[in-house]
C-alpha cells in the first residue's frame, strides 16, 4: 500500500474517531445537564409541597393533586402515593415516547418521593394567599425544570396527549382542563370550599410558572401586517429589530388590487416596538397578532433559559 494512501486512510480514521468522541462527549454533557435539571426540579417541587401546601391542606392539579387528595382521605404518605399513581402514566409514556423518557421520569418521581420522605422543609408561612401563590410557584418551577431535563414529575400531560391522539374532538389543553375541573370539584367535598378555591389559585400559579420555565420571557408572537407602506415597514423592522420578515403576495378581496402581506415573529417584549414602527408609517394598517407555542430556526434566536 503506498505511503501517501496509508497516511490519508490514517487521517480519515483519526477524524472519524474524533467525531465519534465528540458526539459521545456531547451526549454525556446533555445527560449531565438533564440530571441537574431533574434534580433541581424535584427539589423545587418538594419545597412547594412540603414547605407550603401540605401544612395548609392545599392541593395542585393533575396527578399530584389526585395523590394529595388520596393522602388526605386515606392517611397514606404522599411519598408513597405519588410514584404509585404516576406509574401507569409513565408506562404509557414509555410506549408512546420512548425508554429514555420513561427512565428519566421514573427517576425524577422517585427522587421527589425520596425528598418528601427524607428532607425537612420549614413551614414558610401561615398566610393562605402566600401559601397558594408561592406553593404553586415552586411546584410549577419544579415541573418545568424536569420537563427541560426530558422528564415529567406529573403524568397528567402524558394521559392528555394520548387521549387527544385517540380523539380529534379534544386538544391536550382541553383534556388537562377537564381533568383539573373534576379534581377541584372533588376537593370541595374533601377539603372544603375555601381550601379548594385556594388550591385553584395554586394551580394557576403553577401553570404560569411552568409556562415561563419552558418558554421563558421571550414567548413568541406572530404578526401579520397588511399595509400600503409594507416595503418601508419591512425594512425598518429588519434594520431596527434584526427580525426576519416574510412577504406574501396577495390580492384585495374587494378591490382585486395586488398587495403585499408581511409576516414576522417577535418576542412579546417587542410587540409594542413593532406596532410603533407600523403605525408610524401607516396608522390605518391592518395588524393581526397570534401567540405561538414554539419557534425554531430562521432569524429567531432564543436567549435566557433557551
Amino acid at each position: 500500500m503506498p505511503r501517501t494512501f496509508r497516511d490519508l486512510l490514517s487521517t480519515v480514521q483519526e477524524r472519524l474517531l474524533d467525531s465519534a468522541r465528540f458526539a459521545i462527549q456531547k451526549r454525556q454533557l446533555r445527560e449531565i445537564r438533564n440530571v441537574i435539571l431533574i434534580g433541581l426540579g424535584a427539589l423545587s417541587a418538594a419545597m412547594g409541597l412540603h414547605g407550603f401546601l401540605m401544612s395548609s391542606d392545599f392541593i395542585d392539579g393533575g396527578v399530584t393533586g389526585i395523590s394529595m387528595l388520596l393522602a388526605k382521605a386515606t392517611g397514606r404518605p404522599l411519598s408513597l402515593l405519588l410514584p404509585v399513581i404516576n406509574f401507569p402514566f409513565i408506562a404509557m409514556g414509555y410506549r408512546q415516547i420512548g425508554l429514555a423518557f420513561a427512565i428519566r421520569s421514573t427517576c425524577a418521581i422517585a427522587l421527589l418521593a425520596a425528598m418528601l420522605e427524607v428532607l425537612h422543609f420549614p413551614d414558610v408561612t401561615k398566610d393562605p394567599l402566600l401559601t397558594a401563590v408561592f406553593g404553586g410557584f415552586f411546584i410549577g418551577a419544579g415541573i418545568g425544570l424536569a420537563i427541560r431535563g426530558g422528564a415529567v414529575l406529573d403524568g397528567t400531560e402524558i394521559a392528555a396527549l394520548l387521549i387527544s391522539k385517540k380523539s380529534h374532538l379534544f386538544r391536550v389543553g382541553d383534556i388537562i382542563l377537564g381533568i383539573n375541573v373534576v379534581i377541584f370539584f372533588i376537593a370541595i367535598f374533601v377539603l372544603g370550599v375555601e381550601k379548594a378555591l385556594y388550591s385553584i389559585l395554586t394551580y394557576i400559579s403553577a401553570a404560569k410558572t411552568l409556562d415561563f420555565i419552558i418558554y421563558g420571557i421571550e414567548q413568541y408572537t406572530a404578526l401579520t401586517i397588511v399595509s400600503e407602506k409594507s416595503s418601508a415597514i419591512r425594512i425598518r423592522i429588519m434594520d431596527e429589530l434584526g427580525r426576519g420578515v416574510t412577504i406574501y403576495k396577495a390580492k384585495g378581496g374587494k378591490s382585486g388590487a395586488d398587495q403585499e402581506i408581511l409576516y414576522c415573529v417577535v418576542t412579546r417584549l417587542e410587540i409594542g416596538k413593532v406596532k410603533g414602527i407600523i403605525f408610524d408609517f401607516d396608522p390605518t394598517a391592518f395588524v393581526v397578532t397570534t401567540s405561538l407555542s414554539d419557534v425554531q430556526g430562521g432569524v429567531v434566536k432564543r436567549s435566557g433559559l433557551h
